[in-house]
């Protein structure tokens, strides 16, 4: 059991579906359940992630994070929903706690989530809400209100807004707490203060939660650097460790739709279906002949979850590392951990291909070839590698974007559906997942390929 030694936050009886997370839950809490509720509260983070990065528009968000929140964090027990919603929270506040990169990201889901469920609130729950953040500002009276009347509607017009009414609730304050309402030009400043309407009032609260959670975030990575029990980070750091770079995807240990692939066809194959992860390892080890412990890990995985037998694999690592290292080293030193990979020895563990998080998330060193070429390569190489794999210019340039702004997932996917000529609205979460989207692809072409042919053949 891990217990969370707190009181409970003011204010979560009175506004049960949508808490502050001032302080951890006093709650003694399963390891398993610790890390299931984890798991559920990253789908629905993800999913946010994976929508802003794709631009949608705010009607597709507010719809997807109202699915992704109902599919994931409801409860059996409808008492329960509150706890799992807390708890969740504060395991994933210590898995992103750890490293800049990590904390940036949390910061900006949660607080997208945040202003989800605050604008479906109802409008006391609102005002509750803000009294809670110690936000005690008066709405704008009658008289003032009418007096900037004009001002309001002018700001409501350029910036395509519902124009004010007399009985409008507006509330005046400093320009520097609505610092996105201020730089969108949505509201009305005046002697710097900003006039914000009931519906805008998002803005001001997200502000504060997510000044509140930057610096809970930074007292969470000290605790657990410093003051967190050796007993219980022993057994918490394997589950925050995984949930870090955590896959929530199908799994590829085992082929799915492609029984395996042949040593005859695997040159063609790796240039048509393999992402540029995978291209890139198989291209060195044909031109090295060898591949650092890494390479060797993240390739050979993925061979083995795409099809390739183990008598094969076998045949074709030897074929190359034969040529640097010969055919005796090969079997004295790597053979042992290929037929590992595929169970055949040690304890027998069926391994998983990588997934894309875990690769973005690997740190290669000099002479290394493995990790996602879209976070490690300058991007000089990244272009001419896109290049080379059929990316047209309009495309380069919409995935290099997604590459300066750090969405290397999305970038891959904008590369699958450049190269592949179609969309890709999952988009790529694992390599295994790319090879096989694109094989279905490729196959129904050949199909309609040879269908076009026989027509041709049978009407001549």
């Amino acid at each position: 059991m891990l217990a969370f030694r707190s009181r409970k936050p003011v204010g979560y009886d009175d506004l049960p579906t949508l808490p502050l997370y001032r302080s951890a839950p006093a709650l003694d809490v399963r390891l398993e359940v610790f890390e299931l509720f984890a798991i559920d509260r990253l789908r629905v983070l993800k999913g946010i992630s994976d929508g802003l990065s794709r631009g949608k528009k705010h009607d597709e968000m507010e719809k997807l994070v109202n699915d992704l929140w109902k599919a994931n964090m409801r409860h059996p027990e409808a008492s329960q929903v509150i706890n799992k919603d807390i708890i969740s929270h504060f395991v994933l506040r210590l898995v992103y706690c750890r490293n800049d990169e990590q904390r940036r990201w949390f910061l900006s889901m949660e607080t997208a989530l945040f202003r989800h469920r605050f604008r479906n609130e109802r409008p006391e729950a609102q005002r509750a809400l803000m009294a809670q953040f110690g936000l005690a500002y008066k709405k704008v009276d009658m008289s003032e209100l009418e007096s900037v009347m004009d001002k309001l509607a002018q700001v409501a017009r350029a910036t395509n807004q519902s124009l004010p009414t007399v009985d409008a609730i507006f509330y005046k304050v400093p320009f520097e707490e609505v610092p996105e309402l201020v730089t969108s030009r949505r509201v009305f400043l005046s002697k710097g203060n900003a006039y914000i309407a009931m519906g805008q009032v998002v803005s001001l609260v997200a502000t504060h939660f997510r000044s509140h959670l930057s610096k809970a975030l930074m007292l969470t990575f000290r605790k657990w650097t410093s003051t967190l029990i050796e007993q219980e980070k022993d057994r918490l750091t394997p589950i925050v460790e995984a949930l870090a770079t955590s896959y929530l995807g199908p799994d590829y240990s085992q082929p799915k739709e492609f029984a395996e692939i042949s040593l005859r066809d695997i040159d063609d194959i790796a240039k048509s279906s393999f992402p540029m992860c995978m291209h890139h390892l198989f291209q060195k080890l044909r031109e090295e002949h060898h591949l650092k412990h890494g390479g060797r890990m993240q390739l050979g995985l993925f061979l083995k979850g795409v099809g390739l037998k183990l008598d094969d694999a076998l045949a074709f690592w030897k074929a190359e590392f034969s040529r640097k290292v010969g055919a005796e080293r090969f079997d004295k030193e790597y053979a042992y951990s290929i037929r590992h990979n595929y169970g055949r020895e040690g304890k027998r563990t069926d391994y998983t291909p990588y997934s894309c998080q875990k690769i973005i998330s690997s740190t290669p060193g000099i002479g290394d070839h493995h990790g996602c070429p879209y976070r490690h390569f300058s991007e000089e190489n990244l272009t001419a590698a896109l290049s080379r794999m059929g990316v047209n210019s309009r495309a380069l340039v919409d995935v290099m974007n997604k590459v300066r702004n750090k969405h290397y997932q999305l970038a891959c996917t904008l590369t699958f559906e450049a190269v592949h000529g179609t969309s890709c609205e999952a988009g790529i979460n694992h390599p295994n997942q790319y090879f096989s989207d694109s094989q279905i692809i490729m196959k129904s072409k050949n199909q309609s390929t040879e269908k076009d042919t026989q027509m041709q053949i049978d009407s001549s």
